[in-house]
């Protein structure tokens, strides 16, 4: 009886140091404490907590790994869900008329500790 080879050597864990270049926590927090992008629009009504909600075709997505957090608004879950799971981003950007990307550009550079934040941290990608 032939018998497959098993590979037991441990696997190699990946270096984090990629995945850290894209995290900023505390915009994260800043931008939960938004009001949703779409609160007040005719055909939305917000439900849920506000999440921070990455623009995927931001660009630099990878295999498990999430778009900047540079690339983010703020929605609530009735639209985070709405928007992943229904429609993704080009139906849902023509429904409610806005640019996504445009916008998380905006709210980048609205956050108010966005230039100390950035010279502690030159490694982020921006």
């Amino acid at each position: 009886m032939l018998m497959n080879r098993i590979d037991t050597r441990p696997r190699i864990k990946k270096s984090l140091k990629a995945e850290l270049k894209l995290r900023c926590e505390p915009f994260l927090k800043w931008l939960r404490g938004r009001p949703c992008r779409l609160a007040g629009h005719r055909l939305h009504t917000c439900s849920g907590k506000v999440r921070a909600c990455h623009v995927d075709y931001a660009g630099g997505k990878g295999t498990a790994i999430k778009v900047s957090d540079r690339f983010a608004i703020p929605m609530c879950d009735g639209a985070h869900a709405e928007q992943t799971d229904q429609q993704g981003w080009g139906p849902f950007e023509e429904k409610y008329g806005f640019c996504a990307l445009a916008d998380a550009g905006r709210y980048f550079k609205a956050w108010p500790n966005r230039v100390p934040w950035l010279a502690a941290h030159p490694d982020f990608e921006v």
